[in-house]
């Protein structure tokens, strides 16, 4: 948490040294400037106001997207002006007008447009593995995970995925974590309960919490509690487990692992060798662990498919790989198999916090499970 929050911080910052440099840019338009030539204050007002205007529409949403408009634009404003300086020395001269500062603009609405687009359009991602196990005819597992309600999706909106989800006949659904959020409302939480335990599946929904759906804030931060969640989930048919492991049909095992945030709080989770202890290694094991980070150990059990989520995909550019290379998850997105291990990274359903995705798609799995 400590981590997050450190690097939050240096967000605001780097924003806020962007903000001082769009203001500079505004300031280079020719209305403005001819405006400084008898008003140099005004001009340098008027160019405050715009730039804060283009941050502060943002923070309706929140601060953190008002922060990401800002970066962004900064950041694609000084590449547009290192370019225009580069092609104006080749050329020899200046233009009249300033067609970097208009240029910057126009691209970091298109960007950020096409970020917003994809964090809002749910896609169906498609994974086929082969396994020696018997699992009969095949097994569909619909794979979702961080929907934070609330943040794109209200309870609704969430139904109708679902209704998606209902409609691709899957044996299993697995929800790998963050359901809700801090922000999430009652009334969505409680009719996204409902969608979830609506659904159309062999084997039915199989659901482990992830670090956001106790909440970070006080108790009576939301208006329903931790306790509420819990019981509107059961209460609806969905399985939730927590360091359990459940047998389904004749030869497949649902291992649900509490989330790595435990150990901070002191809650502690289980081992993965204790959870698949005891259990018959001839039979199919789907692990749901929301944050993707303990692939040694969940391949050394002899898991064979470990559902996560918690990265968001690495949802802007390069938050992904910042990630990894901080080591605090062992993938961002995406498949890979170690030992005898299958391993998929959801980039969920949603986004938390920040509603643009440059980096990847809002999505729901899909994957299909047939003998070699």
């Amino acid at each position: 948490m400590a981590m997050w929050l450190a690097i939050f911080g240096a967000v605001l910052l780097f924003a806020i040294a962007g903000a001082a440099y769009i203001v500079c840019g505004f300031h280079r338009f020719s209305l403005i400037k001819k405006l400084g030539e008898k008003h140099r204050f005004l001009a340098w007002a008027v160019s405050a106001v715009t730039a804060a205007s283009v941050c502060g529409a943002w923070a309706i949403v929140n601060v953190w997207s008002a922060a990401v408009v800002m970066i962004h634009l900064f950041i694609i404003w000084l590449l547009c002006d290192i370019i225009a300086a580069i092609v104006h020395k080749l050329r020899g001269k200046k233009p009249e007008r300033y067609i970097a500062g208009a240029a910057a603009l126009i691209i970091t609405a298109a960007y950020l447009g096409a970020g917003w687009y994809f964090t809002h359009h749910i896609y169906i991602t498609e994974y086929k593995l082969t396994t020696d196990k018997n699992v009969g005819d095949g097994l569909r597992i619909a794979l979702i995970a961080d929907s934070h309600l609330g943040i794109t999706l209200d309870g609704e909106e969430f139904a109708e995925q679902m209704e998606r989800i209902s409609a691709l006949e899957p044996d299993i659904v697995a929800v790998a974590g963050d359901f809700v959020d801090d922000e999430s409302k009652k009334a969505d939480m409680e009719r996204a309960c409902q969608a979830l335990g609506g659904i159309n599946s062999t084997y039915g929904v199989y659901f482990v919490y992830g670090n956001h759906d106790k909440g970070y804030y006080s108790e009576d931060y939301r208006d329903f509690s931790f306790d509420d969640l819990d019981s509107c989930l059961k209460e609806n048919g969905v399985v939730v487990l927590s360091d359990e492991s459940i047998t389904v049909g004749d030869n497949i095992y649902v291992i649900g692992r509490r989330d790595k945030y435990e150990e901070s709080t002191g809650s502690g989770r289980a081992a993965m060798d204790e959870l698949i202890s005891g259990l018959d290694s001839s039979r199919y094991t789907i692990v749901l662990d929301h944050q993707p980070n303990d692939y040694a150990a969940e391949a050394e059990a002899g898991a064979d498919l470990v559902l996560s989520g918690h990265t968001h995909g690495g949802p802007l550019i390069p938050a992904g790989q910042i990630g990894l290379l901080m080591g605090a998850n062992d993938r961002v997105y995406g498949h890979e198999r170690r030992s005898s291990t299958d391993f998929i990274v959801t980039s969920g359903i949603s986004g938390w916090a920040i509603p643009f995705k440059t980096g990847t798609v809002s999505e729901i799995v899909v994957v299909d499970i047939v003998d070699e």
